[in-house]
């Protein structure tokens, strides 16, 4: 059965930049006899054959692989006969500007094995990677790895004199001695939350009664958590200096260790273990060839 002979133009609409491409393909199919067939008619001839384009068999493995590529089912008759038009179209057009003297051909090939080199490297990641870090792998490095996901947190309230490095000593002792007067009053039984507002200069936390929240370890000042984890619940600290200022903490609830659960960390982990893995294929793949460069 002929879809299309040497003498029948094709319905493909032009392409961006490329002039009028009926005309073109016109000229390309007079000049190559291109002839399509279905492979079960073929007689006399390659029966795996669907097309001929001069004296190139277009195969029907090649032609599924391209209705694979372009997600085309194989048994749909009508997008199957439009793709392979098109098709045979783009590759006789491509074969005839090919045999001109017109472009730089070094230049073409550079980039078609740049490509050929991006499209092996990146298709045999995707599928090595997608076999090694699998979701049971993910989870067997979670439970394996518990540790890393769990941290402590206290939750402490404060009071803060502000400090900064452009202060003399004079202004720094002062500062500290409004915090040593708040703490006094503090130890004869005056209010946290009173004082705060009193004499906090920390706004945000002050609007809250110097609640800060729940603090993780590790995420504050050395000084800082050394003080609020050590501080049992209930209790004052007396002051103390961090890069900020003077404080007093009071912690509010006692310190506790938080699971991070899996569905929190699920993508770093895959992350991780992605990298791992390729880095790990990467030095196995370049250690089975020889490689030398000129010097």
């Amino acid at each position: 059965m002929i879809f299309m002979s040497k003498n029948k133009q094709s319905d493909i609409m032009p392409m961006n930049g490329m002039g009028d491409l009926k005309g073109m393909l016109k000229r390309t199919v007079l000049a190559l006899g291109i002839v399509l067939v279905l492979a079960a008619c073929s007689r006399g001839g390659d029966e795996d054959a669907v097309a001929r384009i001069g004296d190139k068999t277009i195969s029907e493995a090649e032609f599924s692989a391209h209705l694979d590529f372009k997600r085309i089912p194989a048994d749909d008759a009508r997008r199957r006969e439009a793709a392979l038009q098109q098709y045979v179209e783009r590759e006789a057009l491509a074969t005839v500007i090919e045999q001109s003297d017109v472009l730089d051909r070094a230049a073409i090939q550079a980039e078609l094995n740049e490509f050929r080199q991006e499209m092996l490297i990146s298709r045999y990641f995707q599928a090595f990677l997608n076999d090694r870090v699998t979701e049971e792998a993910i989870e067997s490095y979670y439970l394996n790895n518990a540790d890393n996901y769990q941290h402590r947190q206290v939750r402490v309230a404060h009071i803060l004199q502000r400090t900064h490095s452009g202060m003399d000593e004079s202004e720094r002792q002062a500062k500290l001695t409004t915090l040593q007067e708040a703490y006094s009053k503090l130890r004869a039984g005056a209010d946290f939350a009173e004082l705060v507002q009193q004499y906090s200069e920390d706004q945000v936390s002050a609007a809250k009664g110097g609640d800060l929240g729940w603090l993780r370890e590790g995420t504050i000042s050395t000084r800082f958590s050394e003080v609020a984890f050590n501080t049992p619940a209930g209790e004052l600290s007396e002051p103390f200096e961090t890069p900020f200022g003077f404080h007093i903490v009071k912690v509010l609830e006692s310190p506790m260790t938080v699971k991070q659960p899996l569905e929190a960390v699920r993508g770093n982990i895959r992350h991780q273990l992605r990298n791992q893995a390729r880095e790990a294929e990467l030095e196995r793949l370049l250690g089975e060839i020889e490689i030398e460069t000129a010097d």
